[in-house]
């Protein structure tokens, strides 16, 4: 289940650095190409809770062999497409696959594991949920680069297929079929919280995603304020329908649970930074300083092994380091961040220099982002499994798609402000988003005794 989880979030990231390749191939418009990098990230942000549920319904081995068949054939069709409103068409369906693998994953954790067991299933978890956003990077570099069959920017989706059936066989020998543990009634499905939840993220994700391609015009600002009215529509009917004893789509007693609230703030703060720096250093080197796919990609190397060992181990480290982590990791990005700043200042490569401040990233982002995870689901009782994975796993991916939108809008903004585009110019709107990057990263370091206060 990790290794198709992992296949899944390849996804979100690995199109990045094929997006010129697929541009020049398929004649797409910038609106045209920002929609198939976004359009996986739209349908997958929308329905991850839908999923959830579903899984918690029907059996949550079902459904992820069931998102995992849907996910692998439309790799197929996206590989194949030819022209770019297939290729938009099929990144949706293929992230809706997604959608209802990645939450299967938490639920299956929950039930399966108790104890120590369980901390260590989150851990490993947590360590490839992140590590697959900078491994998209790594990996779309070298099949764009390799030009494998001359097939160009088509084997980054392609790579899926082989990989997708072979994790079917094996899912079909050893993941349980079956719905609702013995004793346990499955809840119905909230239909009227499904479609609140699914229209407040939809409005809020598609102008983050498509608002600095089109300018933000007058309908982007109307959707961002409707989508706070329709999740406000939504709070108060999963409230009235706990109150008559009904199933909601996320049982209040989710957010109340000790830590629920403080986790939601810090993966959503830390989630966007990763995802705003990937974002925005991708563009500062393929766009600014004109390295290939593959030199992109591999640049990334050292925050992915880092945020993968540390990921892996922070739970053998001594028992009196494991509160201040998470803080520790937040005030670890600081620097980390800094250090990447300086080293491509004034529109250098960065030299031997980047690295070090790129593996500090690597280790900050992994100790904000796993042991937060793992405390916040330890304790999750197995019944409330389904909603705690759907709502932390959208909210991972509504901090990237706001990392991606905010950032990389700053950094656009300011590379326009700047005037002429060339090494320099970038550097300066890179140095900037650093800046911001490093405010959100305090803003999650201190999130922790604020919270405590009130």
């Amino acid at each position: 289940m990790l290794a198709a989880m992992f296949m899944a979030l390849l996804d979100v990231f690995i199109v990045n650095v094929a997006a010129p390749t697929i541009s020049s191939d398929l004649s797409a418009s910038g609106a045209e190409l920002q929609l198939v990098i976004a359009g996986y990230t739209i349908s997958y942000s929308v329905l991850l809770i839908t999923g959830a549920r579903l899984g918690d319904r029907l059996g949550h081995g079902r459904v992820h062999l069931a998102g995992l068949g849907v996910f692998t054939a439309a790799s197929l069709a996206c590989g194949l497409a030819q022209d770019a409103e297939q290729l938009i068409a099929f990144r949706l369906v293929q992230g809706a696959g997604a959608a209802l693998m990645i939450p299967q994953v938490l639920s299956l954790i929950q039930r399966t594991f108790t104890g120590e067991a369980r901390a260590r299933a989150l851990g490993a978890f947590s360590a490839v949920l992140a590590v697959g956003a900078a491994a998209g990077q790594i990996v779309g570099g070298v099949l764009v680069s390799a030009d494998l069959f001359g097939f160009g920017w088509r084997p980054v989706f392609l790579v899926n297929v082989p990989v997708g059936l072979a994790l079917l066989a094996a899912g079909r020998r050893v993941l349980p079929r079956g719905g609702a543990p013995a004793g346990e009634r499955a809840r119905a499905l909230d239909v009227p919280g499904l479609v609140l939840l699914g229209a407040a993220v939809s409005l809020l994700t598609v102008p983050l995603v498509l608002g600095q391609e089109t300018d933000w015009p007058l309908w982007s600002w109307l959707s961002l304020g409707a989508a706070v009215l329709v999740f406000a529509l939504f709070c108060g009917h999963e409230t009235r329908l706990a109150r008559r004893g009904g199933a909601p789509l996320i049982a209040p007693r989710v957010l109340r649970h000790p830590g629920m609230p403080l986790a939601v703030v810090r993966i959503l703060a830390v989630t966007a930074v990763n995802a705003g720096f990937l974002f925005t250093l991708t563009l500062h080197l393929q766009g600014g300083l004109g390295h290939s796919a593959l030199r992109t990609g591999l640049t990334f190397v050292p925050t992915a092994v880092v945020f993968g060992v540390v990921g892996l181990t922070w739970r053998s480290w001594p028992a009196s380091w494991q509160r201040a982590l998470t803080p520790a990791g937040f005030a670890l990005i600081v620097p980390g961040l800094a250090g990447a700043g300086w080293a491509l200042e004034d529109g250098g490569d960065g030299g031997v220099a980047l690295y070090p401040a790129l593996a500090v990233v690597g280790v900050g982002l992994a100790l904000a982002y796993s042991p937060t995870l793992t405390r916040a689901l330890a304790t999750v009782r197995p019944e409330d499994a389904a909603d705690a994975s759907g709502l932390l796993a959208t909210v991972t991916q509504l901090g990237q798609v706001i990392g991606v939108a905010a950032f990389g809008t700053l950094f656009l903004n300011r590379l326009e402000s700047l005037g002429a585009p060339g090494a320099y110019t970038s550097a300066e709107a890179l140095w900037v988003c650093v800046c911001a990057l490093a405010g959100t990263a305090v803003v999650g370091a201190v999130s922790g005794p604020v919270l405590r206060r009130r």
